[in-house]
């Protein structure tokens, strides 16, 4: 089997994962938080921020609730360890059915034009993320909650490689474990220096004509080619601008610049072999603008965790692509 399927069914991963958990995080969290961004908004109305997904995740430095943290914290502990053992369990069962080597090693790295990097970066940032949050939910001080929160995303990750890495056909990867470990060190970074994501990775996908070419690695089904079809894939970083600017500033706090990458004609690592169909796999870079939902008012607790799990998303917009084979190509809408 060629490793394409392994590693995005690993790339999948993360993505069932995260938004079990934040899924989870955002009914407690928007309702506690909101709460405590209350109590310390005590100036009028007329002069209190508005009420977004934003201002809510950024809670106000309080003392530890120690009853909240008694209760929630092995709450959630237990629930995510049990949770993501049996997960382990039944990938380990169900997926490495063939027979087991001793540890070993394969580069991967020249292969999919590192989307699959992008990826793991992309899925250890959010896991992250949505750790954080969740410890702060608990009532656990803010930078302990960075701490062990930050480098949940790379914990979750990581032992799939151990799996991997025992399998005869694959093994494992340090430029995964590498990108995994960005991920996470990425979200630590921005909560230690702004106690807040102003850099937020996203991901956008659209369907090729690729897939049909290779069905059984980049995907049969709409379902599998999300998560298979590396052609389809873009990986964004988004900047929150708003966070820099003066309160006064025009520019609209919902509206952020952003950069893209993906790339074409990835049917075959094998360059002779995608050459036999014609192909030869190319980079593009995108410009574009993307909306931050986390900016949005709202004082719909509903809608707030909605955006809350959308905000990983790149939604549709125009964008300016640059690649060596075309020059700029101007998208009127692209994700």
């Amino acid at each position: 089997m060629p490793r394409c399927s392994v590693s995005s069914f690993f790339a999948a991963w993360p993505k069932i994962v995260l938004l079990a958990s934040v899924g989870w995080l955002s009914r407690g969290q928007a309702r506690a938080q909101a709460s405590a961004y209350q109590s310390f908004s005590s100036t009028a109305d007329s002069v209190r921020p508005r009420l977004t997904a934003q201002t809510v995740l950024r809670r106000p430095p309080s003392a530890p609730d120690s009853a909240h943290l008694g209760r929630r914290l092995p709450l959630l502990a237990g629930g995510l360890a049990v949770a993501y053992t049996g997960g382990l369990v039944l990938l380990s069962e169900a997926w490495y059915t063939g027979p087991r080597t001793p540890l070993h090693w394969f580069n991967d790295w020249p292969e999919w034009k590192q989307l699959d990097k992008a990826g793991h970066f992309w899925g250890a940032f959010h896991e992250s993320r949505g750790a954080v949050d969740m410890l702060r939910w608990t009532g656990l001080p803010d930078k302990q909650a960075i701490w062990y929160g930050g480098f949940v995303g790379f914990l979750l990750q990581s032992p799939i490689e151990l799996l991997d890495g025992r399998d005869p056909a694959y093994g494992a990867s340090a430029t995964d474990l590498a990108a995994n470990f960005l991920g996470s060190a990425a979200l630590v970074g921005q909560q230690l220096t702004w106690g807040e994501v102003r850099l937020m990775p996203k991901y956008s996908f659209h369907t090729t004509r690729y897939a049909q070419l290779r069905p059984n690695v980049l995907g049969k089904s709409l379902g599998e080619q999300y998560l298979k079809d590396y052609n389809g894939h873009t990986y964004w970083l988004c900047a929150d601008l708003a966070a820099w600017l003066p309160a006064q500033s025009p520019w609209p706090k919902w509206l952020q610049p952003a950069v893209g990458y993906g790339a074409q004609q990835m049917v075959y690592n094998d360059p002779s072999r995608n050459a036999a169909l014609g192909l030869r796999a190319y980079r593009q870079y995108y410009l574009t603008l993307d909306i931050n939902l986390l900016r949005i008012p709202t004082r719909s607790k509903l809608i707030r965790r909605v955006f809350y799990v959308a905000s990983i998303f790149h939604l549709p917009a125009p964008a300016l692509e640059f690649n060596n084979r075309r020059g700029f190509v101007v998208r009127g809408l692209y994700w």
